[in-house]
Formats: structure tokens, C-alpha cells, sequence
């Protein structure tokens, strides 16, 4: 049986596939163009591009819009016909004058989560953006679709639900994450639907549900296909490619990751998240990193006071290869990674597993 295409509004990936947006500069215009060249949805992470060029200068407000704006063009450039999405958290400080950039460059979709996401129908209204909420349960979906209508009259274009497997910052709390058997991803996902068809209904208009957190390989797409999921998002499988924005180094870590490694951290900006455990992560655990000054205040939900280290210095001296000082985000799968491939490679091993699957 065929793949479905994703259809977002008058948005079709002809791969049901969207790569999750990786920040700090782990996915930006390399690795989004080449995942819509080869007909998924290429994501860029609007999460402090700056820090990843100096070019940018001292000022990391304006710098960050800058980045934004020219990650988006150069994307632009190496895919002209492709599908190219920017996501952007609600937690950052500068969150409305980057949603407002990527409407400006002509973004395709923005994806907001790290928070609810309540103001962002009123910078797409009217364009050709499409607004997608990232949500972990279906209160959170009923949650922002009442708010939406009666602020803005809008309903989500499409949501993601993204159960606690997956990588960064989860919308869980920790006694969550130890319970992970109470929330997984395959009941949320048909409760979304559910939840979400008084509204579809009465606004006459489809809302694609995208499952995300912990998909893998093709036949876990086929399995949210038959659920009634419209498409999935993945992020780990992408950074274990040759166009992934991150250094080999970073890569690397991916590869060499065993199950054992995969921890829940507590994040400084207050939610946890789950990493790859290695020596920096183990001196925060021993209180061995010292708080330092805060440069970027970049994040609303962050206490420069009570924060044992920068994130977003630890995440970008990540993403340049120096894990001595920094650590990664991951997937719970992280593990099953075992080699760097190229995306277009990538997605036709996924498209293949899944359409046997599908059978």
C-alpha cells in the first residue's frame, strides 16, 4: 500500500514525513532543504541562530531575527518547490518578532511548543503560514483550539502530539516520565482526533494530526497511519546524516549512544528533557558546574540565579563538536541509531518500511 501525502491546508508533502525542529542550530537551512527536497517537510529551529556565526554580533536579539530571516532564504535557495517550516518555542524571550520574521520570509508552516503557543494565530490570519501547535495530551489540543476561536475565530492548521519519548524538552512532568507506560503515544494520538473533530466540524476544515516522540523506523509510521494520524515527525533519525547542521562530532554521539545512556535531565529553563549522558551532564549531577554569568537572558522560564549552567551555551558548544562542554538532546531511540546516512537515503528506507507495513 502507497504512503499517504501530508496535507496541510493547501500544503502536500508527497512523504508524511516532518523532521523535528532541533535547536541550537542543529537543524537549520541545510538539513530543512534537504529533507523537502527529498518531499517530506524540511524544519528549521528559530532557537538562538545566532550563537552558531559570530558574524551575527554581540547583539543576540537582533542577531537571532537576522539569522532567521537568512536560514529561511538560504533554505529558499536550495529548495525552491520544497516545503520548508520553522519552529519556534514559546518559552523563548523574542518569541512574537520571530514568528513575525517567519511570516515575513514567506514560512510555510511555524510550529510552536515549549509552552502554549496562544498568540499565534494572530501573526498567520491572512497568509499563506499555517499554525501548528506542538501538544502531549488532548486537553492541551481541546486547550488550544477554544482559545484560538475565541481570540482569533482560527483553528490549528494541523498539531503535533508528541508523547514522552521523544528528545529536548518534554511537555511532561518528571513523575510522568518515570510512569511513560500511562501516556504513550498510541492512546494520545486517537484521543487528539477525537478531541479535535467537534472543531474540525464546525469550521468545515481538516486538522491533520502529526504523531511525534520516539518513531523510528517506517513500520512505527505505518502504526500511526493506521491509527488515523495524517503524518508523523521524527527528528533523531535526522541528525544522523551528512546534512544535519551539527558537527560530526555531535553525530558521533548519536552513534555511539547505548540505551543506558538516555537520561532525563532537569533542564535551567525548568522543564526536563531527555540528553545523552556524558561528563558535563555528570558534573551538573555533582554539582561540579558553577553558575556563570547569563549573557543571552533567552529564555522567559530561565533563573540566571538558580541555574547551574547556560543551556543555550552548553546546546551550541554542542552543536560545534566541543561535548566536553556541552552535551545532546536525543531521542529515547537514540540508541538504534548506527550509522550517518543521507536524507534522501534516509527517507526512502522509511517510505519503503512503511508501505510494507502497511500491507
Amino acid at each position: 500500500m502507497k504512503l499517504p501525502s501530508l496535507k496541510i491546508g493547501d500544503l502536500e508533502a508527497k512523504v508524511p514525513i516532518i523532521q523535528g525542529g532541533m535547536g541550537v542550530g542543529i537543524s537549520m537551512s541545510g538539513l530543512a532543504s534537504a529533507v523537502a527536497n527529498a518531499g517530506g517537510i524540511g524544519v528549521i529551529s528559530g532557537l538562538h541562530l545566532s550563537l552558531s556565526d559570530p558574524k551575527w554580533g554581540p547583539n543576540i536579539r537582533k542577531g537571532n531575527i537576522e539569522a532567521l530571516r537568512h536560514e529561511i532564504r538560504r533554505a529558499r535557495e536550495l529548495s525552491p518547490k520544497g516545503i520548508i517550516g520553522v519552529n519556534i518555542l514559546v518559552a523563548v524571550t523574542e518569541y512574537e518578532d520571530l514568528v513575525a520574521t517567519a511570516v515575513e520570509e514567506g514560512a510555510d508552516l511555524i510550529i510552536s511548543g515549549a509552552g502554549l503557543p496562544l498568540s499565534l494565530p494572530e501573526f498567520v490570519k491572512g497568509t499563506h503560514t499555517k499554525a501548528v501547535p506542538i501538544v502531549s495530551s488532548a486537553r492541551g489540543a481541546a486547550t488550544i483550539c477554544k482559545s484560538w476561536i475565541q481570540k482569533h475565530n482560527y483553528i490549528p492548521d494541523a498539531i503535533i502530539v508528541e508523547g514522552p519519548k521523544a528528545g529536548g524538552h518534554l511537555g511532561f512532568k518528571l513523575e510522568e516520565l518515570a510512569n511513560m507506560d500511562n501516556y504513550k503515544l498510541e492512546d494520545i494520538v486517537p484521543q487528539v482526533i477525537e478531541t479535535v473533530k467537534p472543531f474540525e466540524e464546525q469550521y468545515g476544515k481538516k486538522i491533520p494530526i502529526i504523531a511525534a516522540g520516539g518513531i523510528f523506523d517506517g513500520k512505527d509510521i505505518a502504526k500511526f497511519i493506521k491509527l488515523g494520524a495524517s503524518g508523523v515527525q521524527m527528528a533523531t533519525r535526522f541528525v544522523a546524516t551528512y546534512e544535519c547542521d551539527a558537527a560530526m562530532e555531535f553525530k558521533q554521539a548519536y552513534i555511539n549512544a547505548k540505551k543506558e545512556d538516555v537520561v532525563i535531565i532537569k533542564s535551567p529553563e525548568g522543564m526536563p528533557g531527555r540528553a545523552i549522558r556524558n561528563q558535563f551532564l555528570i558534573d551538573v549531577e555533582n554539582n561540579a558546574k558553577k553558575p556563570d554569568m547569563c549573557r543571552y537572558n533567552c529564555l522567559k522560564t530561565c533563573d540566571p540565579k538558580k541555574a547551574p549552567y547556560c543551556i543555550s551555551q552548553a546546546l551550541i558548544n554542542a552543536q560545534k563538536g566541543n561535548l566536553d562542554e556541552g552535551f545532546a538532546f536525543c531521542g529515547e531511540n537514540v540508541y538504534r541509531v548506527d550509522k550517518i546516512v543521507h536524507v534522501d537515503e534516509l527517507i526512502s528506507e522509511l517510505v519503503r518500511e512503511a508501505e510494507e507495513n502497511l500491507q
